[in-house]
This record gives C-alpha cells, sequence and structure tokens, in this order.
C-alpha cells in the first residue's frame, strides 16, 4: 500500500438497523476512509447459548446469542449494503466470526478479510479464507509473540498478502496500553506491514502510529459515545474520524516528501532578516578598545559585522566615533 489504509470500523455501532448501517457509510465516505468495516455475525454458526457478554450492556437481550442475532442481516441486506460502498466509493470489508459468514462474504464479492484477534486460533476458519487467496489483516490483540508466529506460520503456505495490526484488547485503551513501540518490533520480527487498531478513542494514538510507520489504521467509530453498544466509548467520532484522516495525510505528505537540510537556500531573505549584526551599546571614542560589554547584537543580519564574529572584534581599536547603537562594519576597526 502506497499511502496509509484508514478502517473505520462499524462493528455493531448500526445496533441491528439497516437504516443506521447505510447511515454510516454515507458519514463516512464525507470523511475521506479509504474503507468501511461491518463484523458479519451468524448467530448459529459461531455463537451458543454458553456464551457470555464481554461487557453486559444490554438491555434488550438476555444473552450473547440474543444480541447476535439482533446484529444479522440478511444476504440481500449485506449485498446492499457492499453495493452502497462501491457507490460512494469506500472498500466495503467486514470480519467474519464463523465459516459461514466466509461463505456469505465471499458471495458478496469482498477484497480482503480482516481477522479479529479472538480468531487467530480458528484454523478452520482461517483455511477457508487462506484458500479464497485475498490479503488478511491479522489483529495481534490478545496474542503474544509466538501466538502470531504460529499463526502466520499456518496461513504462509498459502500465499496470501498477509498484514499484522498491533492492537491492545481493552476498551478505551489508555496510553500505556497502546503499544506503539510494539510496531517496529513487530515489523523486524515478522517482516510484513504493520498497521495499528485503536481503541483509545481519540486520534492521539493513531496519528503517532502512523508517525512510527503503521501502515493499516483501524478504529471504531460512532456517531455519538454516548450511544448504546459495547464499542462506543473506545470510539471516535465522525468529526473525530474527519480529523484523523486529515493528520495522517499530512503526515503522509512530510515523510513523502523531498525537504532536505541540506539546502536551505530558499530562507537566505529570512536569514538576513532576522541575522544580528554586531553594533554598540554605548557612545565610544576613536582608540576605545572594544571589550564585550561594548557589544550588542541588531537586525538585520547584513548591516557589516555578523554576531557570529564578535570574538574577531573583542580587544580591536576603534578608527572612529561611534554613537550607541551604530553598526560596527570591518573599516570601524585595527
Amino acid at each position: 500500500m502506497k499511502k496509509v489504509f484508514i478502517i473505520a470500523e462499524i462493528a455493531q455501532a448500526h445496533e441491528g438497523s439497516l437504516g443506521i448501517a447505510h447511515s454510516y457509510i454515507d458519514a463516512l465516505a464525507k470523511a475521506g476512509v479509504d474503507a468501511v468495516k461491518f463484523q458479519t455475525h451468524i448467530a448459529e454458526a459461531e455463537s451458543s447459548v454458553f456464551e457470555s457478554f464481554r461487557v453486559n450492556f444490554s438491555y434488550e437481550d438476555a444473552t450473547r446469542m440474543e444480541y447476535w442475532k439482533r446484529m444479522e442481516f440478511t444476504p440481500e441486506q449485506w449485498k446492499g449494503l457492499k453495493e452502497h460502498c462501491d457507490q460512494v466509493g469506500v472498500e466495503f470489508m467486514s470480519s467474519p466470526f464463523s465459516c459461514a459468514a466466509v461463505e456469505l462474504l465471499e458471495e458478496i464479492g469482498v477484497l480482503r478479510y480482516k481477522i479479529g484477534s479472538g480468531e487467530l486460533n480458528n484454523y478452520l476458519m482461517l483455511q477457508k479464507i487462506a484458500a479464497t487467496g485475498k490479503p488478511i489483516i491479522l489483529s495481534s490483540g490478545m496474542s503474544d509473540y509466538e501466538e502470531l508466529e504460529q499463526t502466520i506460520n499456518f496461513l504462509s503456505p498459502y500465499g496470501n498478502e498477509l498484514s499484522l495490526l498491533q492492537c491492545t484488547t481493552a476498551y478505551p485503551t489508555v496510553a500505556s496500553q497502546w503499544g506503539l513501540n510494539e510496531i517496529q518490533k513487530l515489523k523486524n520480527k515478522f517482516q510484513i506491514p504493520i498497521g495499528f487498531s485503536d481503541h483509545s478513542a481519540g486520534i492521539v494514538a493513531p496519528l503517532a502510529a502512523v508517525a512510527m510507520g503503521a501502515s493499516i489504521l483501524e478504529f471504531h467509530v460512532v456517531f455519538n459515545k454516548e450511544m448504546f453498544g459495547p464499542d462506543a466509548k473506545a470510539s471516535l467520532t465522525i468529526e473525530e474520524t474527519k480529523e484523523l484522516v486529515n493528520g495522517v495525510r499530512s503526515i503522509e505528505e512530510s515523510i513523502h516528501s523531498d525537504y532536505s537540510k541540506q539546502d536551505v537556500r530558499t530562507f537566505n531573505d529570512l536569514k538576513i532578516m532576522f541575522g544580528k549584526s554586531l553594533s554598540v551599546n554605548k557612545d565610544l571614542k576613536k582608540g576605545s578598545v572594544l571589550s564585550i560589554t561594548d557589544l550588542e547584537s541588531k537586525k538585520p543580519g547584513n548591516k557589516g559585522i555578523s554576531a557570529k564574529e564578535f570574538r574577531n572584534v573583542i580587544g580591536k581599536e576603534l578608527l572612529v566615533d561611534l554613537k550607541q547603537w551604530d553598526f560596527l562594519i570591518p573599516e570601524n576597526i585595527a
């Protein structure tokens, strides 16, 4: 990827409403993201009545499985969401959580797969995804280096384009949990593109991640952080998303520019304007021997002797009378 790939994750922020899901697509396309990501949950295929809530947030779902059912869309509704993304110029993405979800996403025509950190040991599903030949983005959230290496080794023989996101599974994360220091470590260890999956609810961490070399950004988005749902307080608003996108593109422009400290000729006029020339800070008679206490530096920088040459005039004798604040020029001293 030649530029940072920015993924705005809606996940379940639509609360099972197809209309709200479509509203997010429009808002995020205007915000300038590259991809809008959902999560494809097929409750019967991925869950059971034994699954507990990560955060017991729901007032209307007795079990986690009931919640997943409420988050489901029909295949035709998913196709409509994909078509909407195509129409507004963003890539449709969705993380699958079952083999059945992979089959559905293949029917829809996704271009790549993002794997949530809880699925890194789901080799059954990973094998099905790898067999598509499509790029795979892995999240490192709950995995240590050994587990990441095992999963990457499992996928590598299939030949898919792999990338990995530094991620901390906490909602929201605080600065000590961001793990920005891991970005370069992961690059060095796995020699694949490394990105950053953010749960900080702010733009500082993802901007810093880009400056530190992340080539993919992923973050949750919500219309309002007071909204119902498990991820709302760890999300960005639409306005924050716009600010983040603008910041990322500015960082990219800076990093990839050919600006160099080797050539500062464009500053020549400014250097004269802000430069300093030597002057005397009191009236001095011809024959006076200059000391450091007689000197001042004044703008501009082209009125005689540069202030950086002050040592060369100390101990020299004046050949003329000078008034306070007169510039000191080479002809004034012996």
